[in-house]
């Protein structure tokens, strides 16, 4: 659990949860969406052991991953011209935001190769248990300082830096594919 927290923190992932949360008030929701995707992703990986780091070949992973954050950052920056209350994400729209975020940026993160690895050696529920309690612990701590920010800096600017923390994030991983 120490070592897949350690790794987690200050992730892109929690960066990601942080700013979905500063656009939102459903944060039950938005954290639903997360761990569902952290216990199917973080799960599979625990399944299957380090095989799953091979299945998909990493260059595409991280692809995929860039893709996704580009396009968040896109569809923040976009929305952010809406009216302050219909910027907000529905109950539903949180659910399915984190959701979607995590499950296709986590597929080859660290915390997922970690978590492979760990159940290859190790007790596999010892390790889904610690794992899963690591994340959520995270993304608690993620979505509340993402609420504690919006209620502390004006909306405007949290969406722009939110849209262009994203597509920076989206950025670095599709240039890493070039270097």
């Amino acid at each position: 659990m120490l070592a897949v927290g350690l790794a987690e923190m200050g992730d892109k992932t929690q960066l990601s949860i942080l700013m979905l949360s500063s656009r939102t008030r459903e944060y039950l929701q938005l954290l639903a969406g997360v761990m569902l995707a952290f216990l199917l992703v973080d799960g599979f990986a625990i399944l299957v052991g380090s095989w799953v780091t091979s299945v998909v070949p990493i260059h595409i992973v991280k692809l995929i991953s860039g893709a996704v954050f580009i396009l968040f950052g896109v569809l923040i920056l976009k929305g952010g011209s809406e009216e302050e209350d219909g910027g907000d994400l529905s109950p539903k729209n949180a659910f399915i935001s984190g959701f979607s975020m995590i499950f296709l940026s986590e597929w080859g993160d660290k915390t997922q190769i970690a978590s492979a690895l760990f159940a290859a050696e190790y007790d596999p529920r010892a390790v889904f248990i610690g794992v899963m309690t690591a994340l959520a612990l995270l993304s608690i701590m993620a979505v509340y300082l993402g609420r504690f920010l919006s209620e502390r800096i004006e909306r405007g600017l949290i969406t722009k830096v939110a849209g262009a923390a994203f597509i920076l994030i989206g950025l670095s991983f599709v240039l890493s594919l070039m270097l």
